[in-house]
C-alpha cells in the first residue's frame, strides 16, 4: 500500500506550508481577472490563504497579495475574502 503525498501550500499571510485542501486559492486568470478559486482548478497564478482574518489582515497591510500577482487587488476580492473566511468559521 503506497501512501500518497498531501499538496503543502504557503499562505500569503502567515507564511506557513498547510495542506492545499484547507486554504482559500485566489487565482490571477491570463486576462487579468482576479477571483477566488473554490475547486483549485482554474488556470492561472495562484496565491493561498488561511481561512483565517488575521492572516488576511496580515496578507493586506503587507500588500502580499498585490506583490504576489503584481498589479492592484480591487476592494471586492478582499471583502469576498472577509466573507469567504466569516462562513468557514461560523
Amino acid at each position: 500500500m503506497t501512501v500518497r503525498k498531501i499538496p503543502v501550500r504557503m499562505c500569503t499571510g502567515c507564511s506557513e506550508h498547510k495542506p492545499k485542501k484547507e486554504l482559500i486559492r485566489v487565482v490571477k486568470s491570463p486576462e487579468g481577472e482576479i477571483s477566488i478559486d473554490h475547486k483549485g482548478k482554474k488556470s492561472g497564478r495562484g496565491a493561498y490563504i488561511c481561512p483565517d482574518a488575521e492572516c488576511l489582515k496580515k496578507a493586506r497591510k503587507a500588500k502580499r497579495l498585490e506583490r504576489v500577482f503584481e498589479c492592484q487587488i480591487p476592494e471586492e476580492v478582499y471583502q469576498r475574502l472577509e466573507e469567504e473566511i466569516q462562513n468557514s468559521e461560523g
